[in-house]
């Protein structure tokens, strides 16, 4: 077995969770706008936004778990869970912790969606812009494949995505509204 065999699985893990989260998020929005014609939508689109964020937990801890298994850089349960108390890249790594934190209130606050005022859980969800963002800046900061150009083009592509939507979901038509939304 290859004595880098964890750094691999932080490293592929870590990319996998921003990319799903990513998805995710990309994903919301266009289920959130009126940007496929407002037609009704089967469960199963739902279903696969609610699957994206769950595996973006799954890649998330895989990304953590390799990270305190690998003996190059010796990161400890504290190191990974506390914001600034790793000795490696601090901050780069502060906003990750912070990232899974937010993902983390974002997928329990959907499991617990029925039980949750809406507005509550709106909140929450609107959470969902810090995960990405942190996740964003984590990669950027931490990765060692952030200069790679298939991970930069990933990132802009990622940033233009989410930002398209975000814009088109404020300034387009409202869901369920008729009338057409104000000119700019």
């Amino acid at each position: 077995m290859s004595e880098q065999l964890w750094w691999y699985v932080a490293r592929s893990g870590g990319i996998v969770a921003l990319a799903l989260a990513t998805l995710s998020v990309v994903w919301g929005l266009a289920l959130s706008t009126k940007i496929t014609d407002g037609k009704p939508r089967p469960a199963w689109l739902l279903d696969l936004h609610r699957m994206l964020g769950g595996a973006s937990v799954a890649f998330t801890a895989i990304h953590v778990a390799a990270l305190m298994l690998d003996s190059y850089v010796s990161f400890g349960l504290t190191d990974v869970l506390v914001p600034f108390a790793s000795n490696w890249s601090p901050g780069a790594v502060a906003w990750g912790i912070v990232a899974m934190y937010l993902l983390l209130a974002v997928q329990a606050s959907s499991l617990m969606i029925k039980r949750l005022p809406k507005k509550l859980w709106r909140a929450i969800h609107m959470t969902s812009f810090g995960v990405f963002i942190a996740g964003t800046v984590h990669g950027l900061q931490a990765g060692t494949d952030a200069g790679h150009p298939i991970y930069v083009g990933g990132t802009v592509a990622s940033i233009v995505a989410v930002a398209f939507l975000t814009a088109y979901r404020v300034l387009g038509p409202r869901r369920g509204s008729r009338r057409p939304a104000l000119a700019a």
